[in-house]
């Protein structure tokens, strides 16, 4: 049976220590999960810490693990980020899902153009709200003991001055002839990729982009759902940095 994967804050845990899993985790893995003594589980800060033991208390709401295991995950090398546009539907949640699935390290809301969603201000948090416990119920369900940052929405002019701050960006469009294969990634640092809404990106915003240094390319010979995109993107490009480190 698969330990289950809980968050919780943990401060600097040792072998043989007890941790308490306590608030809405503590609660869900009680009352929901069911969790009963003597059940080993994990227990990690969504940081790259975590602890794994069996649990030795359990209260209403909360419980105790006794320290067995205690695993550190260091960041990698590369830094990705997912630039998300605003998708419809339940299609956002599917790629926050996906993308913190295969390992993304931050995804920042976009309000493009063409999205057909629009985040008002009296929106922004709610949005933000149902994006982060996307990310972190499916870096529970991977067992990733990070959890990815989901930023505060960016706006195009916003976007183009990042892109200057990073390794690399790449810029997914279905026009373009350059395939994300055929680039050379950095070895380290912030790779960034742009994912546009359902109506595509407009000719202004692939310009804006290109011009901060934004590279347009090609992942696929169709034209992928917003909600898709991004995973494929990341794939490659996690391929891609795996190739290059093998040399």
């Amino acid at each position: 049976m698969t330990e289950p994967v809980f968050l919780s804050y943990l401060d600097d845990p040792a072998l043989g220590s007890r941790v308490e899993l306590t608030g809405d985790e503590g609660r869900h893995a009680v009352s929901v999960r069911r969790i009963r003594l003597g059940e080993v589980i994990w227990i990690a800060d969504g940081a790259g810490t975590a602890v794994r033991g069996p649990v030795v208390e359990l209260g209403k709401g909360k419980l105790a693990v006794e320290v067995d295991e205690v695993v550190h995950t260091p960041a990698g090398p590369i830094r990705y980020v997912a630039v998300q546009a605003l998708p419809k539907g339940d299609r956002a949640e599917q790629a926050v899902d996906l993308l913190t699935e295969l390992g993304v390290d931050e995804i920042v809301p976009w309000q493009a153009e063409r999205s057909v969603v629009k985040w008002t201000p009296e929106r922004v948090e709610r949005g933000l709200t149902r994006w982060r416990a996307t990310a972190r119920e499916a870096a529970k369900q991977s067992r990733r003991f990070r959890v990815p940052i989901v930023s505060a929405p960016l706006t195009t002019d916003e976007l183009a001055l990042r892109i200057k701050q990073t390794a690399l960006t790449v810029v997914l469009h279905e026009t373009a002839t350059e395939p994300l294969a055929g680039l050379d990634l950095p070895g380290s640092g912030e790779v960034m990729f742009i994912v546009g809404p359902e109506g595509g990106l407009t000719d202004a915003e692939v310009e804006t982009f290109a011009s901060a240094g934004g590279q347009v390319v090609l992942i696929a010979d169709t034209v992928l759902r917003t909600s898709t995109a991004g995973v494929v993107a990341l794939a490659q490009l996690q391929a891609l940095s795996a190739r290059d480190a093998r040399g």
